[in-house]
């Protein structure tokens, strides 16, 4: 995410195709925009809160996504048992995703990011929009229709906040 030219790859989604290929690309076009929206930036570019008392950054943000995909994914879906406690946050520090990115590293928290969305593309493959979850949430049980669905709203949700943080850095505009 620290280089200069765009080596992100963002396809747009196809306007006609059954709902499975429609949602995947749908998801896929939004993890590419967040991918877009950190390029070509530096550790501390990427660390820098969009304004107080907000602890909101493009860091944050990249790590907030890769609990989302661990949680929905792995645990939802795949019925994973998975420890309490996420990958940047706990019960101390329950936005930890957003408020410990000070003395985070970039790379290895983007590598996470991807490990998950590989495995999130993995566990979904071939699958029925219909199945239903292994794991529950909040006593109900999930099918990945919904999951889909749910994971477009969320990167989309957090791609508006991912431009205007980009914009507040260094002017950069743009889908």
């Amino acid at each position: 995410m620290t280089n200069t030219s765009s080596a992100t790859a963002r396809t747009s989604p196809p306007f006609a195709a059954d709902e499975a290929v429609m949602l995947g690309a749908w998801l896929d076009f939004h993890r590419a925009t967040l991918a877009l929206k950190c390029e070509g930036l530096t550790p501390d570019q990427l660390r820098e809160r969009a304004c107080p008392p907000s602890s909101l950054s493009l860091l944050g943000l990249v790590r907030h996504l890769t609990e989302v995909e661990r949680h929905w994914f792995r645990q939802v879906l795949d019925g994973q048992e998975l420890d309490p406690a996420g990958r940047y946050w706990s019960d101390e520090f329950p936005d930890g995703d957003f408020d410990l990115v000070d003395g985070a590293d970039p790379v290895a928290d983007t590598a996470a990011w991807q490990q998950e969305v590989a495995f999130a593309r993995s566990a979904a493959e071939g699958l029925p929009l219909d199945t239903v979850g292994r794991g529950q949430w909040r006593g109900n049980e999930v099918t990945l229709r919904w999951i889909l669905v749910h994971m477009i709203e969320e990167y989309a949700r957090h791609n508006g906040h991912a431009d205007l943080l980009r914009e507040r850095i260094d002017g950069s505009t743009g889908e």
